[in-house]
């Protein structure tokens, strides 16, 4: 009777540890203003096609004409191969790119790119789907 109520402690103690690290993780919340999205006008530097999280990094123009360098946070590579056909050359350096998405609080330059989010190839007008896949960010716009 001893040895199951130390292996019920033991499991409830292993759950809760598992489940701190999936909340830390995926601690969105409380870090992007999905109330009040921005667009921007950029240019791709880089696809960071890996998981847990792809990321676009473009550059960004500000008001004052200064270069700025923006990170957008989407789903995992797996996910968005699985469920919208990326792949590391879906977008490519030089590609310019309008973005929909919710800024951090912070006011750092990043964006969270959910499931509400909008990715459009300036040139030729084509939306690429997003699809952040694991329940974060979906509250919408």
């Amino acid at each position: 009777m001893r040895d199951r109520r130390y292996a019920l402690a033991a499991l409830l103690l292993g759950l809760c540890m598992v489940s701190a690290t999936v909340f830390a993780h995926h601690g969105f919340a409380g870090r992007y203003d999905e109330e009040h999205p921005i667009t921007l006008d950029g240019v791709v530097i880089e696809l960071q096609f890996i998981n847990p999280h792809a990321a676009i990094i473009f550059q960004v123009r500000d008001e004052d004409g200064k270069v700025v360098r923006w990170s957008g946070y989407l789903g995992s590579a797996t996910s968005l191969n699985k469920s919208e056909g990326w792949t590391k050359n879906t977008l490519k350096p030089g590609d310019r790119i309008t973005i929909l998405g919710a800024r951090a609080i912070n006011g750092a330059p990043d964006m969270l790119l959910s499931n509400e989010s909008r990715i459009t190839m300036t040139d030729t007008g084509e939306e690429i789907k997003n699809s952040l896949g694991t329940g974060i960010g979906q509250r919408g716009f």
